[in-house]
């Protein structure tokens, strides 16, 4: 589990082929410091297992699904990347409860700056819309930030300095991919109540006020 609050802003040392995966290589000399072999790291908000350690690098294995579903498949060496490594019980939850687990992708569709903040619309996939509301949170690229506007097929969120410093959401621009992960509470809420019990037939309703009956008594 992570909190959405990027520790290091890493860069891709390595891609090697393997067909039906790729073994990702990332440079991040903080998050790479404590790191042990099975552990946790995000790397844009997609949790991913360090399977090698060498360094200030660290190695993961990107399944195909994780290739497919992600933004992680069009990264190249190079290229910059938002790291945070799994939370702990002494860790302050500073943003909000993200997996790592990426449920769709969306792209930068436009970023309007102001003279202390910069406002970024991202595309958002139609299924996802719902669990998006004002004032609630999402990942973006394992940032956790909150949402502004909300519309049917895209969200805007508001981008403070540090944010647009130690983040690859400041060097984003129109056409990017970026990875969403939308709030699990959501998710969960959701979930329970398309699947409550149903009310045996001929059972009666919740109590409410008395009405009519009828009764000429």
């Amino acid at each position: 589990m992570f909190t959405g609050i990027v520790e290091e802003l890493g860069v891709v040392a390595a891609l090697e082929d393997q067909g039906d995966a790729v073994r990702l290589t990332v440079r991040g000399p903080l998050v790479t410091a404590d790191a042990g072999l099975g552990d946790s790291v995000a790397v844009n908000g997609c949790c991913l297992t360090v399977a090698r350690r060498d360094g200030d690098t660290f190695t993961a294995d990107v399944m195909r699904e994780t290739l497919d579903k992600t933004s992680l498949g069009a990264l190249g060496p190079g290229a910059p990347v938002n790291l945070e490594r799994a939370v702990t019980v002494a860790t302050r939850l500073g943003g909000h409860i993200v997996q790592g687990h990426v449920d769709g992708t969306g792209f930068v569709v436009r970023r309007r700056a102001s003279e202390h903040w910069e406002v970024v619309e991202v595309s958002l996939p139609a299924e996802l819309s719902r669990y998006l509301v004002p004032k609630g949170s999402v990942a973006v690229d394992g940032v956790s930030l909150t949402v502004v506007e909300v519309g049917d097929d895209s969200f805007t969120v508001s981008l403070i300095p540090e944010t647009l410093a130690r983040t690859t959401l400041g060097s984003r621009q129109p056409g990017d991919p970026v990875n969403l992960e939308v709030d699990v509470v959501a998710k969960y809420v959701e979930r329970l109540l398309d699947h409550r019990p149903s009310a045996p037939a001929g059972a009666a309703g919740p109590a409410g006020p008395a009405g009519p009956t009828g009764d000429p008594s």
